[in-house]
């Protein structure tokens, strides 16, 4: 797996960098040697933040969380990702092979499986991300899917849990 650090307000410290190259190695076991985890450690306000997603094979797997240690939070980020990263292991090779194999007791959970209780479909007409933001709002929705107008893409505004906005572009790699 090829990590990538990335350092926002801070430099980060070759013991951070080794001590997460060392936490992330147990992941190997479920990626190809292809996979890239990109590491983001930002200051803000003497709190820090560290952002792990790791791609694979067009799966992207993402945990972040903000403490007063960086070491404290990479360990709830590093369990998140674990999480993540077996519940869909675990659903994929199910769906392939139809039988499970879990080599340790920790492998084990339940399973949720996912439903799909409602389906809508709207007309969707061109609008700016400044428009589709202020629908959503109107509407007090979490997030709003709309064609933007510039592009002539399907994009999706979202709310994030700071406060601000996100924004969903496509793209063709």
């Amino acid at each position: 797996m090829n990590i990538k650090f990335t350092g926002r307000k801070l430099d980060i410290s070759d013991s951070f960098k080794y001590r997460v190259e060392k936490k992330l190695n147990k992941f190997n076991k479920f990626f190809d040697d292809d996979a890239q985890a990109n590491v983001t450690v930002s200051l803000e306000r003497n709190r820090q933040t560290v952002e792990v997603t790791i791609k694979s094979r067009g799966m992207i797997f993402r945990a972040e969380d903000t403490a007063y240690m960086m070491e404290d939070v990479l360990d709830k980020v590093v369990d998140s990702l674990t999480r993540q990263i077996r519940k869909n292991k675990t659903r994929l090779e199910k769906r392939l092979h139809e039988e499970i194999v879990l080599d340790t007791p920790q492998d084990s959970f339940d399973e949720e499986e996912y439903r799909v209780v409602r389906s809508k479909r709207f007309p969707i007409k061109p609008l700016d991300i400044e428009e589709a933001v202020l629908q959503m709002n109107m509407l007090d929705h979490e997030f709003f899917m709309f064609r933007n107008a510039d592009t002539n893409e399907i994009n999706v505004v979202y709310r994030r849990h700071d406060g601000n906005y996100g924004v969903l572009e496509p793209y063709d790699e």
